[in-house]
């Protein structure tokens, strides 16, 4: 700071006074006491109060620059706070304009108007800072009685549905459909949702909320996408940064793969289909689908495919891949990942997947299969005729491909 601590104060004019009370205002801020304050910056105390409640100035403080906005509040909300309005009687019995004021605070020139208007003293008329604060706080709304409070007919009902284990949505379109004619049964699920779980509402019981298919007695909120656990071990390169040959499938050597599932998720089945010939390969995963028992079948499927129709292989984002990076080491093929819920982008191996339930029907044990069946499997998708193909079989595309590289 620019300026000198005085053992007794000196009027030194209008740009010094400007400073020194930006000073103190800005100790003030910072939680420093009064007194504290007005001996550090060499002020008399009435002083310093009179600028920090927003009293009459006198003398050459009615004529002292206009405090910048350097002096106002750091943070503020949508509604004005305590520093605001006291800087809002400082200018105000400086005679300063309500744009003026408007513009040092950063706020709309009718925000000002109104504060000024609304909470003022109702008849002297005078604007004090601590009272407005007041004011402005006693006119705000407070929570209303929810409806399900308020109504014990409609709280009986939401209680009765819960102890047959109803759900929440089941509970008010019922009653919307018995009770057509009477709004004031009518509520969301979210309603019901926050009576229950919301603390220090005390419209329904907590234990009702064992009632609820989750079971859990507090609200488990919906992490977003940037604060979710990452799937995999190491970092996924996206579908998006795939070689543009593998877009019109005109180069072959790149794969779609993923997984069938077998009856209640404990048995798959791994699917490999070359874009390029729609060829099929089934991965056998006798002992389940983790993530080191799917990336030891993989290698062992791929590897002995030439170098070049091992250009690239897409996945969803499956946790079985999250070992991808010692796959690809392995077999020097990059693995991409489809966006989410972006079934489309593997569109040859979900056509694929279709076409394999006519040979392993859901909710079937998919490990009862050994690798003689899923290899005839493979020959019967791979003899088929294919529209695409100008009816030749993958089959016979991929041993033109085979041929080639001998």
């Amino acid at each position: 700071m620019d300026f000198e601590i005085r053992d007794r104060s000196v009027i030194q004019g209008r740009r010094r006074l400007t400073r020194e009370r930006e000073a103190y205002l800005a100790l003030v801020g910072q939680g420093v006491g009064t007194a504290e304050a007005c001996k550090i910056v060499g002020i008399n105390i009435r002083t310093g109060r009179r600028w920090r409640n927003g009293r009459n100035p006198t003398g050459r403080e009615r004529a002292a620059a206009p405090i910048t906005a350097t002096a106002s509040p750091s943070v503020r909300g949508r509604f004005l706070n305590e520093d605001e309005r006291l800087h809002i009687a400082d200018r105000h019995r400086e005679r300063a304009t309500v744009r003026q004021i408007a513009a040092e605070l950063g706020r709309d020139p009718s925000t000002i108007s109104r504060e000024l208007r609304r909470n003022a003293h109702p008849v002297s008329g005078d604007y004090r800072p601590h009272a407005a604060q007041a004011r402005a706080q006693a006119r705000r709304p407070h929570p209303k009685i929810s409806k399900i409070a308020a109504s014990p007919e409609l709280r009986q009902a939401v209680q009765d549905g819960l102890n047959l284990k109803w759900s929440p949505e089941q509970i008010v379109r019922r009653l919307r459909r018995d009770f057509p004619d009477r709004p004031e049964l009518h509520v969301t699920h979210e309603t019901i949702y926050q009576t229950l779980y919301v603390q220090g509402r005390g419209e329904l019981r907590r234990e009702l909320t064992k009632a609820l298919r989750t079971g859990r007695a507090m609200r488990r909120p919906r992490r977003q996408a940037q604060q979710r656990t990452p799937r995999m071990a190491t970092e996924m390169v996206m579908i998006s940064e795939r070689p543009a040959e593998a877009d019109d499938r005109a180069v072959p050597g790149h794969w779609e793969g993923d997984l069938i599932i077998g009856k209640d998720g404990r048995s798959a089945i791994g699917t490999l289909v070359e874009r390029h010939t729609r060829y099929v390969m089934l991965v056998h995963l006798p002992l389940g689908r983790t993530a080191d028992l799917v990336r030891d079948a993989l290698i062992a499927t791929v590897a002995h495919l030439p170098t070049h129709l091992r250009r690239s292989l897409t996945w969803d984002q499956g946790i079985e891949m999250s070992l991808h990076q010692q796959f690809s080491i392995a077999t020097d093929t990059p693995v991409f990942f489809c966006d989410p819920h972006s079934p489309w982008q593997r569109g040859s191996n979900e056509n694929t997947n279709g076409l394999l339930r006519q040979y392993f029907p859901k909710s079937t044990d998919l490990s009862a299969h050994d690798s003689e069946r899923l290899d005839a499997v493979a020959v019967e998708l791979n003899g088929r005729p294919r529209k695409t193909l100008g009816w030749d079989t993958p089959a016979e595309r991929f041993a033109k491909l085979l041929a080639e590289t001998s």
